[in-house]
């Protein structure tokens, strides 16, 4: 009888160890342990016939196997409980989730626009290199050798090519574009620009929007009034704008261009991390064409002039949208780009 016992043990680890539904767990769980055919009863059912002397260690040993058996039946179910939580219900029949669809960078969006409201006003979109020699980024701009944006701390000199730049503004493609047509003509170049600054308005990489208009009679009412036109509309009609008098080596007479600090307004708060409390942000440059910039591009300037700007594309969605910190536009969060 004792070798039966071993016997029943044995198959029902088998048998319970490859079960693979619950039906077939309780199958096996009637066939061994059932009341009236089950395997392990029947045979406890004969410890009543056997020598005095041999019933109690045989009924102890059966409870024991007994114990054993109904724990790894429990163990098994709990196992394809488990499993059954565990795995995610997938209806065949339901309808397909719509697809997250993808959008423009706010950066991307406001360029679009620039290019819209621009065009408008008739000026064509121009391109140019993002690698450049000295001779389109600095010379020809009328950028002295001397002149602190060509030193290291202001711009990024390609190791391995001599005299080329990462271009520090797209004012190189008023060059390549004006060695290659005749005036009149009216272009923006927007792109990307490279310089070594990094804070809450300033980033190593940026984008710009160079402005340029070559025609005969041209002044600075003709500047104002473009620029006046495309920033109110592009950020705001309300926006306050400030033209200051400035020096930029490439354009004569220079104005600086400001636009109230997104912020804080006008009120010019110390802690303002934009404005550091002078209630006015620098949006870009601009100025009548120096007549050196058109004598090196084979322009007579006794016949022709004209006016320039460069804008940085990040400063005006930081004023449009009030943003205060430039960086955000690059650190790829999207809680912050969905709002766009």
């Amino acid at each position: 009888m004792k070798k039966n016992l071993e016997e029943i043990k044995s198959t029902a680890i088998q048998q319970i160890s490859a079960a693979t539904t619950l039906d077939e767990l309780h199958e096996i769980e009637v066939e061994i342990l059932g009341r009236k055919q089950g395997s392990l009863s029947l045979l406890l059912r004969k410890v009543p016939s056997l020598p005095v002397e041999e019933r109690p260690e045989m009924g102890k040993q059966g409870n024991i196997v007994k114990k054993e058996i109904t724990q790894l039946i429990s163990n098994k179910q709990k196992e394809f409980e488990n499993a059954e939580e565990s795995e995610e219900f997938f209806d065949f029949s339901a309808p397909s989730p719509k697809p997250k669809i993808g959008k423009s960078h706010p950066i991307s969006q406001f360029i679009r626009e620039v290019e819209d409201v621009f065009g408008r006003l008739g000026f064509d979109i121009a391109d140019g290199p993002e690698i450049d020699d000295e001779h389109h980024n600095f010379n020809a701009l009328n950028i002295p050798e001397h002149h602190p944006a060509r030193e290291m701390q202001d711009t990024f000199w390609v190791k391995n090519l001599k005299k080329h730049v990462l271009r520090t503004q797209t004012s190189n493609v008023q060059i390549h574009f004006m060695e290659k047509n005749e005036p009149p003509f009216r272009i923006i170049a927007p792109g990307k620009v490279f310089r070594k600054d990094s804070d809450a308005t300033h980033s190593p990489m940026f984008h710009q929007v160079e402005g340029l208009m070559i025609d005969k009679n041209i002044s600075l009412a003709n500047l104002k009034f473009v620029l006046l036109s495309a920033l109110r509309e592009l950020i705001s009609p309300d926006l306050e704008l400030r033209f200051r008098l400035s020096y930029f080596p490439f354009t004569e007479p220079s104005l600086e261009v400001d636009a109230s600090c997104p912020i804080c307004g006008t009120n010019g708060k110390k802690e303002c991390r934009v404005c550091k409390g002078t209630s006015w942000l620098e949006i870009g440059g601009a100025g009548m064409v120096h007549p050196n910039v058109l004598k090196n591009v084979g322009l007579d300037s006794s016949q022709w002039n004209g006016f320039a700007f460069g804008f940085g594309i990040e400063r005006q969605v930081m004023i449009r949208h009030q943003i205060n910190d430039l960086r955000q536009f690059y650190e790829n969060d999207l809680r912050f780009l969905e709002q766009f």
